[in-house]
């Protein structure tokens, strides 16, 4: 399944993303003055959870494999599982050929799908082992320096303008307060700084921000629901080889 010109689609948000949330396990929260975190469990307790990495990844795979068709009837619920099974099966690195696209009947793009067939798409996605085991992660025990970020910023850049879309690894380590993963699909550059444009699975309702400064050689992720703010480590994932 060789990609070609038309393969690399532009992501659109509102089309291209899962309408339901990756769910916490633990809420946190973020003194302002002092920046300190506590933490408690959710209540009532996550059902889907620990499949961030998994809803990266098949965020990529529906944008690099599916081709929503509106004017066809919907299908049954037995088809509809049969499809999303080939659509993640597929290959996460690369986009097919147009005409290999797998068609998706009834709907104008993954959000609404997603929308109306939350429940199988859960069940389909992937378990929490798809997230805990990445190629990526033996990674985080090594120091990522300046120049490491800088060169991953540039990256990130070409990846952006050759996949359509980036999938990258967040993490703060040793002491892991960060390690999940988003989807890039935008940039704004200016002579500071690069803006990275993403879909947060924690946070599907809209659109959120990867900072890359220049002078400092750091990214950094806003403050939200799950974390305090402030830099961290930033790696691309299902690139290839050992990614």
């Amino acid at each position: 399944m060789a990609p070609t010109e038309q393969s690399v689609r532009i992501f659109q948000f509102e089309r291209d993303t899962f309408a339901f949330p990756h769910e916490l396990v633990w809420q946190y929260h973020f003194d302002p003055v002092t920046g300190a975190m506590t933490t408690f469990r959710s209540d009532p307790p996550p059902t889907y959870y620990h499949r961030c990495f998994a809803m990266v990844r098949s965020t990529r795979q529906f944008f690099y494999h599916a081709r929503f068709a509106p004017v066809r009837p919907p299908a049954e619920p037995e088809v509809y599982r049969r499809i999303v099974r080939e659509v993640v099966s597929r290959n996460p690195r690369r986009a097919c050929a147009e005409p290999e696209r797998v068609a998706i009947p009834g709907y104008d793009g993954l959000r609404p799908f997603s929308r109306a067939h939350e429940p199988l798409l859960k069940a389909e996605l992937g378990g929490p082992w798809q997230s805990y085991f990445l190629r990526s992660h033996w990674r985080m025990v090594f120091p990522v320096r300046g120049w490491h970020q800088e060169r991953m910023a540039q990256q990130l850049k070409q990846s952006l303008h050759e996949r359509g879309v980036s999938l990258v690894h967040l993490f703060r380590f040793p002491r892991i307060i960060i390690n999940h993963g988003i989807v890039l699909y935008g940039l704004t550059e200016t002579a500071q700084s690069m803006e990275f444009e993403a879909y947060d699975p924690n946070i599907p309702a809209h659109p959120v921000k990867l900072t890359y400064d220049r002078e400092q050689r750091k990214f950094s992720f806003p403050p939200s629901c799950y974390w305090g703010g402030g830099t961290l480590s930033v790696i691309e994932i299902f690139r290839g080889g050992l990614y």
